[in-house]
């Protein structure tokens, strides 16, 4: 492989041409252990076939360095969140940071998120997860010079790792309607700050986009918004699935809440997909046993990629660019044509 003659050589680069991670290669940038002495020599033999030159920047403020990286996470605990962060983890494993994971639960704990982490004796770097911080929040990491990533959010001063969110309501809606369904459903969700995504808005805009291009209205007693919870997305499909004209399909903007539509089903006798198809947004884990029709969106890899940008802006990498990632539309068990009109 020949240097690289068209721009300036970054960290990843460097982890490319050795075959190792970019976490490997900031290990041995900083002379730390537990790298093998053949993982060394391949990633210095690439550092100097590109003419890699380390950021001297990034060499100065070693010399403050807590070695921690913040991660703040909107509901830890749900399968998406922890899906990226376990991207995150994989991703910073080999490297010589720690994390200090703080779960955000309410618009207090997003600012006390913020207060700790934006102080440069507290983290060297910032992954916020699903979440777009304020203007004066970004003002602060600023001058605390702490690099930030988010992840599943997309900010114009900060790089971003992001899934196109309204492509995915098409595919979803878009499947339903390849399959003869006219009376389509969608169960989303509201968000409780101004500054928690709500992913499902987006999902929205592609369902209602789907249903133009196929010249079918929406019908504004189908489009529900509650909440990300099973339970309340249960409650939701109940009131849909007991209209006079009830829906044939029914459009999740996640797993979780696909998951509560197919226990309303099961709980009115209705069959999936004969009388009902449900399609789903995420692919967690759990959506593969079940079955369940689904818009895969890569959570794991979300997570590694926020966490690698952010380790080249940790490198003095320059501008780090932000990455948009591929969805794709799984089918499964729970879709299938309408029924029969009088079935």
């Amino acid at each position: 492989m020949e240097p690289l003659s068209e721009h300036t050589a970054k960290i990843r680069d460097v982890a490319a041409r050795a075959g190792v991670g970019v976490a490997t290669v900031s290990r041995v940038l900083n002379g730390r252990a537990h790298v093998s002495d053949e993982t060394r020599a391949r990633v210095l033999e690439a550092m100097q076939a590109l003419d890699y030159q380390p950021s001297s920047v990034a060499r100065n403020l070693s010399f403050r360095r807590t070695m921690v990286i913040g991660v703040v996470v909107p509901f830890l605990t749900s399968p998406s969140a922890v899906e990226r962060v376990r991207g995150i983890v994989a991703a910073l494993s080999p490297s010589e940071y720690d994390l200090a994971l703080f779960d955000v639960e309410s618009e207090d704990r997003r600012r006390r998120a913020f207060d700790i982490f934006a102080r440069p004796d507290r983290t060297d770097g910032l992954l916020v997860v699903s979440l777009i911080p304020d203007a004066a929040a970004v003002a602060r990491l600023d001058r605390g010079r702490i690099p930030c990533v988010l992840v599943d959010g997309a900010h114009p001063h900060l790089p971003h790792v992001v899934s196109d969110d309204v492509r995915g309501g098409e595919l979803a809606t878009r499947h339903l309607l390849q399959l003869g369904h006219r009376a389509i459903a969608l169960i989303g969700d509201k968000p409780p700050d101004p500054y928690r995504l709500s992913g499902s808005r987006d999902r929205t805009t592609g369902y209602l986009r789907a249903l133009g291009e196929f010249e079918v209205p929406h019908r504004d007693e189908y489009l529900r918004e509650g909440t990300q919870s099973r339970d309340v997305a249960q409650t939701i499909a109940t009131e849909l699935l007991q209209l006079p004209d009830r829906p044939t399909a029914i459009f999740a903007c996640s797993d979780d809440q696909a998951l509560g539509v197919l226990a309303a089903a099961s709980d009115l006798g209705l069959r999936v997909p004969e009388d009902l198809s449900v399609v789903g947004f995420d692919d967690v884990e759990i959506a593969s046993y079940v079955g369940l029709t689904t818009v895969r969106q890569p959570l794991f890899e979300s997570g590694r990629v926020g966490a690698e940008l952010l380790l080249e802006a940790l490198a003095g990498d320059g501008d780090v660019e932000s990455r948009a990632l591929d969805l794709e539309l799984m089918v499964r068990r729970t879709t299938g044509p309408p029924p029969l009109p009088g079935s």
